[in-house]
């Protein structure tokens, strides 16, 4: 990567009593190279800024350039963040998965939603997944020299064949070697095995499961953790696919299959090792495995957990809840409708508030095209079509994993604002337990259809 193609490091916050805002850093400003070397990344801004002397070179936001000399602890943060935890280019996916959820997305959507991520920086940094088939010779040695560790890999297949069908991509095949060299070097890996039924589930993902284990032991194991998840399609996938959607049997095929091998992966690695997504459990109608079992809960950003963590945190967190609330009300809380059986003890619980009622809406997506749907992908005319011609009561629960971060716009571009005009209800988007039972118990808002964006994040 050429310095030519770095871009300068735009500052979006500066954290309050950091040595940032002593100095007078302010949003808009941007960093364009520290002790003389221009940070391509994160991770070259946080190695680059550990000394205690640093010279920063700074662009401020009236295009005026500045050399600022700076003392501090070492490793001490400057308190900084920025618009992007990339300063050059996003290193974009080479393969054609058939599964990939980016080419089953139907055209006109916004065009951050088309961009393929497979890029090492960003799982080193957040924890997405990458498949390793993109990294030239000098990326390889950055992640060994840096220690660019855990990473988070989709694996899907470990017989080669298998795996170059999946991805479509010659350079697939290489994974056992890749899996060797982090184990040489002591490095790790998350890995994830997205199950397409007929291609490598059955047999191929025994022997997946088993070929990894064996980077699973050793004081440093090179595989820590492995999640199984089932493939997600949508109607807007390509026509000839060969992909077929997991059944409530194969649900329970896969199910029986992994939960055999956990007793083996416990005796010899002293770890359950490999998960099962809570959507297994959700389409095979069985129960979601107790908390211990999860361990660590090493794979929750795979969904792996996240649902008994989310029953766990509530229970807790309900027992502050008032006996009584008023003035009484009535909410209508839309989730999708894999969770509805899942969450019932939720909605029990609410529900025995004197003076609350919440009624529970699950939904699946018309939108994709599902038939069970978890609540993160309803878009905004999922939700308007599920709501339409209900009585809502004196307001909508809306769990925040349905809108972009940070926003209050689904995937779909549909907005908040645009429900709360139809309904003539205020929408309360609400972010996780806290959200959920304080959208439940505070005083609701005042609906000022002219005064529309004002209505709070729960």
């Amino acid at each position: 990567m050429s310095s030519a193609a770095i871009r300068p490091a735009v500052i979006s916050r500066v954290l309050p009593g950091s040595i940032a805002a002593e100095i007078g850093f302010e949003p808009g400003d941007a960093i364009v190279s520290i002790d003389q070397q221009k940070p391509r990344d994160l991770i070259d801004y946080k190695f680059l800024c550990a000394d205690e002397f640093i010279e920063v070179e700074v662009l401020d936001a009236r295009g005026k350039t500045h050399v600022i000399e700076i003392e501090k602890d070492y490793d001490e943060e400057l308190g900084l963040e920025f618009e992007s935890a990339l300063f050059d280019n996003l290193i974009q996916c080479n393969n054609r998965c058939p599964f990939c959820f980016i080419d089953q997305k139907p055209p006109g959507m916004r065009n951050t939603l088309y961009l393929k991520d497979d890029d090492y920086r960003l799982s080193f940094l957040y924890g997405s997944y990458l498949t390793l088939t993109n990294l030239t010779e000098k990326e390889w040695k950055r992640i060994e020299q840096m220690r660019l560790s855990p990473l988070y890999v989709s694996v899907h297949a470990t017989e080669a064949e298998v795996r170059i069908r999946l991805l479509k991509n010659p350079r697939a095949g290489q994974i056992l070697d890749q899996l060797q060299w982090f184990q040489e070097r002591r490095l790790q890996i998350h890995a994830q095995v997205v199950v397409c039924p007929g291609i490598n589930d059955g047999k191929h993902l025994e022997r997946t499961l088993l070929d990894l284990a064996k980077f699973g032991g050793g004081e440093v194991p090179g595989v820590t953790s492995v999640a199984v998840v089932p493939v997600g399609l949508t109607k807007f996938r390509p026509e000839a696919d060969e992909l077929v959607p997991v059944t409530r049997e194969k649900a329970r095929e896969v199910i029986s299959q992994v939960q055999q091998l956990q007793p083996q992966f416990r005796r010899e690695l002293g770890s359950t090792f490999v998960w099962l997504a809570d959507e297994w459990f959700l389409m095979a109608g069985e129960d979601l495995p107790e908390a211990s079992e999860y361990e660590d809960y090493p794979q929750l950003g795979n969904g792996v957990g996240s649902i008994r963590q989310f029953l766990e945190e509530f229970e807790a967190a309900a027992m502050d809840l008032p006996s009584v609330v008023s003035p009484p009300r009535r909410l209508t809380w839309v989730v999708g409708n894999a969770v509805e059986n899942a969450f019932q003890p939720i909605l029990d619980r609410l529900n025995a508030v004197e003076g609350l009622t919440v009624e529970m809406i699950p939904l699946c997506s018309e939108f994709w095209g599902q038939t069970m749907s978890v609540t993160g992908v309803l878009t905004g005319e999922d939700v308007r079509g599920g709501l339409r011609d209900r009585d809502l009561g004196d307001g909508v629960l809306l769990p925040d994993v349905m809108l972009k971060y940070g926003e209050t716009r689904f995937l779909d571009d549909v907005t908040v604002d645009d429900l709360v005009c139809e309904f003539k209800t205020p929408v309360l988007p609400v972010s996780g337990i806290d959200g959920l039972l304080e959208g439940c118990i505070s005083p609701l808002p005042q609906l000022e259809v002219q005064n529309l964006s004002e209505i709070p994040v729960m």
